[in-house]
């Protein structure tokens, strides 16, 4: 099980290390930045639609409890400005803030 304190430490990792987080309704929001993201006690708030300042168009808010895992994101995915998912439809694991 994933908690909170883990996902703050996988944010504030030195140097920065970007990662996938993938939950239980198998979509994924990828961290390319240490400031996409941010951990409250239960969630894990994504910031999406990043404009070439690095501000969020809208945020995402991820249950911890619904994280199945983290993982290094492929090398070849780390330059990317915006995390992705798998899905475009609802995903009951991460709901629109």
């Amino acid at each position: 099980m994933i908690t909170a304190k883990q996902m703050r430490e996988s944010l504030d990792t030195k140097p920065f290390k970007p990662f996938r987080i993938r939950m239980s309704d198998g979509t994924h929001r990828d961290i390319t930045h240490h400031d996409m993201a941010w951990v409250t006690k239960n969630t894990v708030e994504v910031g999406l639609n990043l404009d070439v300042d690095g501000f969020a168009e809208y945020v995402v808010r991820c249950a911890i409890l619904h994280i199945t895992s983290v993982e290094d994101l492929p090398e070849g995915l780390r330059s990317a400005r915006e995390p992705t998912t798998k899905s475009k439809g609802p995903s009951i694991a991460c709901k629109a803030a």
